[in-house]
């Protein structure tokens, strides 16, 4: 070999281990790009992950930190409430205890004067206290004092006093001048205002405590007052409305737990949600109002006990100084029992927010006793009647409720596809929006989704493929080179080992990079295949879920017809289940 052969044989064996090195350091490069872009995917579905996690967390820490809240806040407020009106209960336990002592004729009169007297102290401001002074005058026979304590107990609050004193002397047998009392309390009533105390007459009614006189005396009155705002629309629609929100507050939440399916994958999930929510509450108002209309409290035996209860509830009621403590006693329990769900907790008390209200119109007292008792204190028999008092608000609000969700169910329910879904080579495939409606058959939405699948894979895949006209345009100017830099220093024979040499590392490396593709290329076919196929079959299990769905609203909505018969129904409940609604006792206690 010549001193020139071998020159140009060791350059062509720098440029040839050039040539290796480049095509290693390309693979190398490549696979630290895939390495990079798969840990970029990685750290991006990660954090994705981790965001989602963190607004549940957060979203789960607001509904515990507003329980722990509320949990305080009730506590302050009820040592508020007897820090501040908590001297009132003592007047109030004493007030029936005093009337049956003197039934019994076991304390003397110096000793209920004494209490009387301590009482009048202890809260100066309530109207109560001179009620009791005068009773203890009463029954010591000493007039002028009685006279001074009653018109005292009057101006602190004229329609407790007379409707305190009215119940006391039908407690002892003195029909007439309890209907006196009776009377005087309700010409001074304005039904579009009346005072928390009128729950009593409410009370009354159901327990026949007023007798034959004073029960034709309130009914009359109650007629013409339900007839004069029987005539305002607006107070109607009013009641109506809350009626409505009571509907409403009983459905109960159907989750996305319920329907997987449909929840993921259907636009119009929420719609169907709250539709079948609402259906579910028809049985939820079945239970509650059936419970309440089949309840039959069992009436006092003895007229005393049963006025003594009236009494307990006139003058427990609440003062107006405690509305704003017990509004907010009463959202802060709500809070409890939504479990920290503070927007269902204001919904359920605005929803009742008139029930602590310092007036209320006659229609609003006849809801309030119907559908939160407890807030103006009155008796599961008195709810009862003011059920059946409502049944034509009840009836309309119904009405409305079976409508709206009835025209709400969707008239088309789709399913909608489309989404990235990465790949184990690094990447992504991002599926473009696929809808259907179900009002297609089955197969033919099955065809649709396959065929889109196809349409978009197959593009995508066939562009993984190894490019090849780049790099051959590449090596075919290597080679060149080569051959001219071989030629320059070997003659033909030279340019021809050159070429041999560029050309053969050239398609080494093509070869090698166009394997890798086709590897790659391979593993995204597999895994879109496995994706395609698993879209199928959640097509097919949303179309399951939703006849589930339609059979659930089926079966929900059929109990609407029962609830009509149970609105219907109301109309027989009468107030006429007390034994002693026209009955009087002696002076001895004795009936007559």
């Amino acid at each position: 070999m010549s001193a020139v052969d071998a020159g140009l044989y060791v350059k062509l064996a720098a440029i040839d281990r050039l040539v290796h090195g480049v095509s290693e350091q390309v693979v190398q490069v490549g696979a630290q790009v895939k390495y990079v872009e798969a840990q970029q995917n990685q750290a991006r579905s990660e954090l994705q992950q981790l965001r989602q996690e963190f607004l549940a967390f957060a979203a789960q820490a607001r509904i515990v930190a507003a329980l722990q809240r509320a949990e305080t806040r009730v506590g302050v407020l009820q040592d508020q409430l007897d820090h501040d009106f908590g001297h009132h209960k003592v007047v109030r336990r004493t007030a029936v205890g005093m009337l049956q002592a003197f039934d019994l004729g076991l304390v003397s009169e110096d000793v209920v004067r004494t209490v009387g007297d301590e009482l009048m102290l202890q809260t100066p401001r309530y109207w109560l206290a001179p009620a009791l002074v005068a009773l203890t005058a009463w029954s010591a026979d000493d007039p002028a004092l009685c006279e001074r304590a009653v018109q005292e107990a009057f101006r602190r609050s004229p329609d407790r006093t007379s409707l305190f004193f009215a119940l006391v002397l039908r407690r002892q047998a003195r029909p007439a001048e309890s209907a006196r009392w009776l009377r005087h309390y309700l010409l001074a009533q304005d039904p579009r205002a009346l005072g928390r105390e009128f729950a009593v007459i409410l009370e009354s009614v159901a327990q026949g405590a007023f007798g034959p006189v004073g029960r034709t005396m309130l009914r009359d009155a109650l007629d013409d007052w339900q007839e004069l705002l029987g005539a305002d629309s607006g107070a109607q629609d009013v009641q109506i409305e809350r009626w409505g929100a009571e509907l409403r507050g009983l459905c109960p939440t159907v989750t996305g737990a319920e329907f997987p399916f449909l929840h993921a994958l259907s636009p119009q999930w929420p719609q169907l949600g709250r539709v079948l929510s609402a259906a579910r509450g028809q049985q939820a108002v079945l239970d509650k109002y059936t419970a309440v209309m089949n309840t039959e409290p069992a009436p006092s035996q003895r007229l005393e006990d049963a006025v003594d209860d009236i009494l307990d509830r006139l003058v427990s009621e609440y003062d107006d100084e405690e509305l704003p403590l017990r509004r907010d006693l009463a959202y802060q329990q709500a809070v409890i029992a939504h479990d920290g769900d503070t927007a269902r907790a204001r919904t359920a008390t605005d929803a009742d927010s008139s029930s602590y209200d310092e007036s209320l119109d006659y229609l609003t007292v006849q809801s309030s006793a119907a559908l939160n008792p407890a807030a103006i204190g009155t008796s599961q028999a008195t709810r009862r009647l003011a059920v059946a008092a409502c049944r034509d608000w009840f009836h309309h609000a119904h009405q409305g409720f079976s409508r709206d969700y009835r025209t709400a169910v969707p008239q088309d329910v789709e399913i909608r596809f489309g989404a990235a879904y990465p790949l184990a080579a690094g990447g992504q495939f991002h599926l473009p929006p696929w809808q259907g409606s179900f009002l297609s058959p089955l197969a033919e939405l099955q065809q649709g989704l396959a065929d889109h699948w196809d349409r978009h894979t197959a593009p995508f895949i066939a562009g993984l493929g190894y490019k090849y006209a780049q790099p051959v345009a590449i090596a075919v100017i290597a080679v060149l080179a080569a051959m001219l830099v071989g030629g320059a220093g070997g003659g033909p024979v030279g340019a021809l080992m050159a070429a041999l040499l560029v050309g053969g590392g050239a398609w080494l490396i093509i070869r090698n990079l166009a394997g890798q593709c086709r590897r790659v290329q391979e593993a995204a076919r597999g895994h879109l295949a496995d994706a395609r196929a698993e879209s199928l079959r959640h097509l097919v299990a949303t179309r399951a879920e939703l006849s589930a769905w339609n059979q659930a609203y089926v079966d929900a909505d059929a109990v609407e017809e029962r609830v009509r018969e149970l609105i219907a129904s109301l109309s027989t409940a009468t107030e006429g289940n007390s034994p002693f609604t026209g009955r009087t006792v002696t002076p001895g206690g004795d009936p007559e």
